[in-house]
């Protein structure tokens, strides 16, 4: 436990967080500043930080500013974060109450209400795999208690019976709403309250004993608690909101006579520890503070515009990587992903976690993707509740303790109960901390179709999704070797990596060449050709060979496969357009806003690359349509060899008598 502090020193902690929201709505009022967001009413909360120590970690939301100051932020780090200057924690990218630390263990708070519980939870996982005996608080309003990843959380630190504390801060609002209906433990009936500690978070030595009691039992293995903290929000819920208007005055004149900085100060001049005039000169001192901090804070340098698209991936460094231990012959994609994962288990046993549905033996997975590590790694592999967002939510969290989680989805299609993840977290995390907190994962998933019977949930290669997203790596192996070098090249990357796996190929059946890292961001001519570039990936590059094959000396196709996504190898395709001068691109997913398009925007747009087109480029894509479970559903709206041979004949200004040939 932290070294326990006076009263007092509590008291000057509280005072200077509310100053500091005093302050920062002053000069909203005067045009300096966009937003403010306080945590006037929640200041007694200090005394769970007080029993932290400095390796706990903190998941705090947008008003537990008291909390982070005595976690170890300044107030003057608040300053510039409200002025959103350059050396800000978040470097000007975060709005104010939005902290973040590495140093001291304070996540960075993401805007979706409760988006850090599942982080929460992979922290305190992969602490208590690392046999560390470090407590993790989390803490969200009452309103984010009906968010399902209040309720997945909870269920994954029950399971696992993790050091998490879980701080729900009801000030009885949710903005305007008032949650008499809508918070679960007032409900009744909904959650056990065999773990729930409920209590007042008015007065300061309340808040400590509680603090100290529910911490002592989370260190020494008696699992998650969940902590009902009853107080006020003494303020509107942001700048943007005025509370006057949906309460009584009578409700906010109550609610001032259980201001937690009003009853310290008053219990300790009650008791002998201050006096009057001593409470007086410490207001004094800190308007003081805070004011020289602010008017410093606003003379700070601003970001840079420049800098913008910094560290939305790690910097690239040049790795050499032997390759993968591995022997492989004529095999398939599933044998080379599962003997790689082996070998990466192998060489990162300390820190590797997999996790994912039916991972472990003997099922193996679904399509036997990790048959019979679970069996050598017991520890290592193991199996996931149905919860997708758990799956990724807790990867983050391990990520950021420091372990590499390789996590399985079981079909891409799955991804959307845990995009909030992905989109909050995942890709946001390294850019929104101006590169102070990252978490580097390889989450791999089956996808696409091409394989009748998987319907609308099963057949979906929505990877556009993925790319979409900056900060996140999407690579596609069409080859054993390649999976295999992907995969190995993936697990020592800095980044969290999306890897589809293409179903209909996976299982299919290929003599390997040598097996090396493959480099991410790197494309592969599979064949060399001079009249057009057929650019694929995935499933689609079987149609791209038979289209090669039957267009036989009418016309000589390269086909370039992919490979990675983002980023893309655009230099390749440039390279194979100056000798084709015509472009055909081919992808599994729905032409609307696909990744295909993305290509042929580029390759337009830029005047260098234009001007070697010989034709308009040409997409060949899925309808813009769902999969049916029917195959004659399936193949009517995927694409297919008639629709490459029309692209070609297309591009070859229909010159060609492709079709009489086919």
């Amino acid at each position: 436990m932290a070294a326990r502090k006076s009263r007092r020193d509590y008291l000057r902690t509280m005072m200077l967080s509310r100053e500091g929201d005093r302050r920062e709505g002053i000069l909203l009022r005067q045009s300096k500043g966009w937003f403010q967001v306080g945590g006037t009413g929640h200041e007694a909360m200090i005394g769970f930080a007080a029993v932290m120590r400095e390796d706990d970690w903190f998941f705090p939301y947008y008003r537990d500013r008291c909390m982070v100051l005595e976690k170890g932020l300044s107030p003057y780090d608040l300053a510039l974060a409200y002025f959103a200057k350059k050396d800000s924690p978040s470097g000007g990218r975060q709005m104010p109450g939005h902290f973040n630390s590495q140093k001291n263990k304070i996540f960075s708070v993401p805007t979706p209400t409760g988006a850090n519980l599942l982080p929460a939870c992979g922290v305190a996982w992969a602490a208590k795999q690392r046999g560390d005996d470090i407590v993790v608080y989390t803490s969200i309003g009452d309103a984010a208690s009906r968010q399902g990843e209040f309720y997945e959380a909870w269920a994954f630190a029950v399971q696992e019976n993790l050091p998490v504390v879980f701080l729900i801060q009801d000030n009885k609002y949710g903005i305007s709403t008032n949650t008499e209906k809508h918070f679960v433990y007032r409900m009744g009936g909904v959650l056990s309250e065999d773990r729930l500690v409920k209590m007042d978070a008015y007065h300061l030595d309340d808040v400590i004993d509680t603090a100290e009691k529910i911490q002592e039992k989370s260190r020494n293995g008696g699992g998650p608690t969940i902590v009902w903290c009853n107080l006020d929000r003494l303020s509107s819920h942001t700048s943007s909101d005025d509370h006057r208007i949906y309460r009584t005055k009578e409700e906010i004149e109550e609610m001032a006579d259980r201001d937690p900085i009003k009853l310290l100060a008053e219990k300790l001049i009650r008791e002998g520890e201050l006096t009057e005039d001593e409470f007086t000169l410490m207001q004094e001192e800190v308007v003081k503070e805070i004011d020289n901090l602010y008017i410093k804070a606003e003379a700070a340098s601003d970001p840079v515009a420049e800098e913008v698209e910094l560290y939305n991936w790690s910097d690239k460094k040049e790795i050499e990587l032997t390759a993968p231990p591995i022997q492989l012959d004529n095999s398939t994609m599933v044998e080379a992903i599962n003997k790689t994962l082996r070998s990466c288990i192998e060489k990162f046993h300390d820190d590797i976690l997999m996790f994912g549905e039916d991972i472990e033996d003997p099922k193996g997975g679904v399509f036997g993707i990790t048959k019979g590590l679970s069996e050598s790694f017991p520890e290592k592999v193991i199996n996931s509740p149905l919860a997708e967002a758990t799956i990724l939510g807790v990867a983050v969290g391990v990520s950021l303790y420091g372990m590499r989680p390789v996590f399985e989805l079981q079909f891409m299609d799955f991804i959307t109960p845990a995009w909030n993840q992905v989109s909050t977290n995942l890709s946001t995390l390294r850019w929104r901390t101006y590169n102070d907190q990252k978490c580097p994962m390889v989450i791999y998933c089956p996808y696409g179709a091409y394989l009748p019977g998987g319907s609308l949930w099963h057949s979906q290669s929505n990877e556009s999704l993925l790319a979409h997203l900056p900060g996140i790596q999407v690579l596609v192996p069409s080859t054993p070797e390649d999976a295999a070098g992907l995969f190995w090249s993936a697990v020592h990357d800095d980044n969290p990596t999306f890897i589809l796996v293409p179903k209909h190929i996976f299982r299919k059946r290929a003599q390997v060449s040598e097996i090396t890292p493959v480099p991410i961001g790197k494309a592969k001519v599979l064949e060399e050709g001079s009249d057009v570039t057929i650019v694929s990936w995935g499933n689609t590059l079987e149609l791209a060979v038979e289209a090669a094959e039957k267009c036989g000396d009418q016309c000589s196709v390269e086909i370039i496969d992919l490979r990675s996504l983002i980023p893309c190898d655009y230099n390749t395709i440039v390279e194979s357009l100056e000798k084709t001068g015509r472009l055909v691109v081919i992808q599994e997913d729905i032409r609307t806003c696909g990744y295909g398009s993305n290509i042929v925007s580029e390759i337009s747009s830029n005047p260098d690359w234009f001007n070697l087109l010989l034709s308009p480029p040409q997409l060949v894509a899925r309808k813009d349509t769902h999969i049916g479970y029917n195959p004659i559903y399936e193949y009517a709206t995927l694409p297919s060899l008639e629709d490459v041979l029309d692209a070609i004949n297309i591009v070859m200004d229909g010159s060609l008598d492709i079709k009489k040939s086919a």
